[in-house]
């Protein structure tokens, strides 16, 4: 199956999310290229970029799953190649 190769910005408004988050991160670790995270204790808040080569599908399930988490936000960026 032809994959594609985006970016998903996650922020995280609610730490009890976070396990969440990393748990459904692991689950698509196949596709993961590469993560960073970022504490803005400013703002009480964590922010994440995560960068996936995966099927489409795959990636706005990754997606759709931490957004639906509470308090977590998570859009994609995808790549035109």
């Amino acid at each position: 199956m032809k994959t594609r190769v985006a970016v998903i910005a996650i922020i995280i408004e609610n730490p009890e999310s976070a396990e969440g988050v990393n748990t459904i991160l692991h689950a698509y670790r196949q596709y993961v290229i590469g993560r960073m995270g970022i504490p803005y204790h400013a703002k009480n808040v964590n922010i994440i970029s995560v960068a996936v080569d995966a099927p489409e599908p795959e990636i706005t399930a990754l997606s759709g799953k931490i957004g639906r988490l509470p308090g977590v936000s998570a859009k994609t960026a995808y790549s035109k190649i």
